[in-house]
C-alpha cells in the first residue's frame, strides 16, 4: 500500500490555510469534528455501560477513537489515491481544511468586538459565552473584549499552531490523532466527579501534544508583535517567560501571557465561574493599562494573523527540507 498520499503537502497546507482564512469553518451536520464528537460519545456510552468508567476506560476510548479516525481515515485517503491521485488529494485537502480552525476563532472574536463597539452589552456577553466558560453576567464591554483576546491567544495554539505542527511533523495521521485528542479533552477532560478519572487520558495527552506548540507560540507571538505598530516583541517575550505559570495548566499561559506583553496591556483580571470568583490576578506588566478597547482587540487580531503567517512559513521551510 502506497502511503505517500498521507505525507504533508506544502501546496495543500497553503491552500487550506487560505481557504480557512477566507471562509472560516462552515457549520453542517457531517463536519468531521461533529462526526468525531459523535463517535466519542457513542464509544463513551458503550464503555460506561460495560463498567469501564475509570482511567482504563478513558485509555480504551482514546485507542478506539484514534484507531477509527487515525487509521480508518488514512486508509480511505490512500484507497482513494490508489483509485485516482486527484481523489486522494481532494480528500486529503478536505480533511486538512476542516481540521484547522483559525478563521472560525477570529469570527467568534469579531462578534464579541462588534457587539461591544455597538454598545450592545447583552450581545457581547452572549458572544463571549461561546468562547469562554465563565460567568458573563458580571462582565462589562472591556471584560468581554479581554476574554475574547485571551481566547484568541489560547486557542491559537489548539486551533492552529498545534494542528499545523503535527501535520508538518507526522502528516495527515498526525493531524488526525491530534484532533482526536483535542476533541476528547474538550468533551471528557473535565475535573468533575463524572470525568476526573475517565477523562484523565484525554487531558494528559492533550497537555503532551500541545507542549511543544505552546512554547513555540510564545516565540512566534513575540516575533509577530515586532511587525505590529504599538506592540512589543520584547515585552511579549519577557511577560510570556515570567508569567506563563500564572495561568492554570502547563500550556495555556505561554500564549496568553505573551499576548498580554505583545499588546502592552493587562489581561484576565477578576474572573467569576458558578458565582464564585476564581481569580482576580492580572497578566501583563503592572505598569500597563487594562486591555479592553477596540484598538486592543484589533492589535491582538493582527498579532494572531502574523503569528499564523510566520508559522506557516516555518512549516513550509521544514517541509521543503524533509521532502526534498
Amino acid at each position: 500500500m502506497d502511503l505517500s498520499a498521507l505525507l504533508p503537502r506544502p501546496e495543500l497546507l497553503v491552500a487550506a490555510v487560505a481557504l480557512d482564512a477566507l471562509l472560516g469553518d462552515p457549520v453542517y451536520g457531517w463536519h468531521p469534528i461533529r462526526l468525531l464528537g459523535r463517535s466519542i460519545s457513542w464509544i463513551e456510552a458503550a464503555l460506561r455501560k460495560a463498567g469501564a468508567d475509570g482511567r482504563v476506560g478513558g485509555c480504551i476510548l482514546f485507542i478506539a477513537v484514534a484507531a477509527a479516525w487515525g487509521s480508518g481515515t488514512s486508509v480511505l485517503v490512500v484507497s482513494l489515491g490508489h483509485f485516482h491521485p486527484r481523489l486522494g488529494a481532494a480528500m486529503h485537502f478536505f480533511l486538512l481544511y476542516s481540521l484547522i480552525a483559525l478563521g472560525d476563532l477570529l469570527k467568534h472574536g469579531n462578534a464579541v468586538n462588534a457587539a461591544a463597539s455597538n454598545d450592545d452589552l447583552l450581545a457581547a456577553r452572549v458572544a463571549v459565552g461561546d468562547l469562554v466558560g465563565r460567568d458573563t453576567d458580571r462582565m462589562d464591554a472591556a471584560a468581554c473584549r479581554r476574554a475574547a483576546i485571551e481566547s484568541l491567544a489560547e486557542n491559537l495554539v489548539d486551533g492552529f499552531v498545534s494542528p499545523v505542527f503535527w501535520y508538518a511533523v507526522a502528516g495527515l495521521p498526525g493531524l488526525l490523532v491530534f484532533k482526536v485528542v483535542s476533541t476528547m479533552d474538550s468533551m471528557v477532560g473535565y475535573k468533575t466527579e463524572r470525568y476526573l478519572r475517565f477523562g484523565w487520558c484525554g487531558a494528559r495527552l492533550d497537555d503532551l501534544l500541545n507542549l511543544v506548540p505552546a512554547r513555540l507560540s510564545w516565540f512566534l507571538i513575540a516575533s509577530a508583535a515586532m511587525l505590529v505598530p504599538g506592540c512589543s516583541g520584547r515585552k511579549a517575550a519577557s511577560v510570556g517567560w515570567q508569567q506563563h505559570e500564572d495561568v492554570p495548566g502547563p500550556n495555556a499561559g505561554w500564549s496568553e501571557a505573551a499576548m498580554a506583553g505583545a499588546i502592552q496591556r493587562r489581561m484576565a483580571g477578576p474572573i467569576w465561574a458558578g458565582g464564585v470568583m476564581v481569580t482576580d490576578s492580572w497578566l501583563g506588566a503592572p505598569s500597563d493599562a487594562e486591555a479592553g478597547t477596540e484598538a486592543d482587540y484589533r492589535r491582538a487580531t493582527l498579532i494572531v494573523g502574523n503569528t499564523a503567517g510566520i508559522f506557516v512559513l516555518v512549516a513550509l521551510g521544514h517541509l521543503m527540507l524533509v521532502l526534498a
